[in-house]
């Protein structure tokens, strides 16, 4: 059996302005599939817009934040932790779900950098955006950076789970790109976090956004109920 083949579409837009699109693809059929402890799976029929449809299943995702924290000294923080999925133990930086009601992910980043490190910060910025897996997730992450550190007045928490042993350290900037680079550390925030806060120090800092930068992907994925969102007490729902 042989196929057609064609060449790849060509894009004709200007590349200074080139950026992710959101855009808006009817959902003719949604089937919940699983609900789970975090996050939920789910089926849809999508409508492609030119007489396709396909369907397609995902996790439907709460969204994380993740936090470079970087000290005088420029040195990252990273924290030990046990990853079931992949059985492995993996140096990380400072991160979490948003799953508590209402709350802002940059407050969020701040209140996981004091429960999991102890620590606070004078200064943030927001350094980079990604979505972990969009072909099989709706997993949002914004990773901050943080610096002008200082240990939290109160210390960490007692963690639960595996968090509850979770050994921190301070490693030289340069030092995390090389091990980075030579695979030992594969953690996708810690990957693109650390490469991404080299690169920004060897710019001065000048590419760094706000705090508060728009953040078109959460924005798509929180308003056409992609992610799984947690609401106020008021109301008791997950979904």
């Amino acid at each position: 059996m042989t196929y057609p083949f064609v060449l790849p579409p060509t894009w004709h837009g200007d590349l200074e302005l080139l950026a992710d699109e959101v855009v808006d693809r009817r959902i003719s059929l949604s089937e919940p599939l699983h609900k789970g402890m975090v996050w939920d799976l789910r089926r849809d029929t999508v409508q492609l817009g030119d007489g396709q449809s396909v369907r397609r299943e995902f996790v439907v995702h709460p969204g994380a934040v993740g936090v470079i924290a970087i000290d005088d000294a420029d040195r990252v923080l990273m924290v030990r932790q046990y990853r079931h999925p992949v059985g492995m133990m993996l140096w990380e930086p400072v991160a979490g779900l948003l799953d508590v009601a209402d709350e802002s992910p940059e407050v969020g980043a701040a209140r996981e950098l004091v429960e999991e490190a102890g620590i606070v910060a004078s200064t943030w910025h927001t350094l980079i955006d990604m979505e972990n897996s969009p072909g099989g997730s709706s997993e949002a992450v914004r990773c901050y950076l943080a610096r002008g550190l200082s240990p939290a007045p109160e210390g960490r928490p007692i963690g639960h789970g595996e968090e509850r042993d979770m050994p921190l350290i301070w490693v030289p900037l340069e030092l995390a790109v090389r091990h980075v680079l030579a695979g030992r550390l594969s953690s996708p925030l810690c990957v693109a976090g650390v490469l991404a806060a080299a690169l920004a120090s060897a710019r001065g800092w000048s590419s760094l956004r706000p705090v508060d930068a728009p953040w078109p992907a959460r924005l798509s994925v929180t308003s056409t109920a992609r992610a799984r969102l947690y609401h106020s007490v008021s109301d008791n729902s997950t979904a």
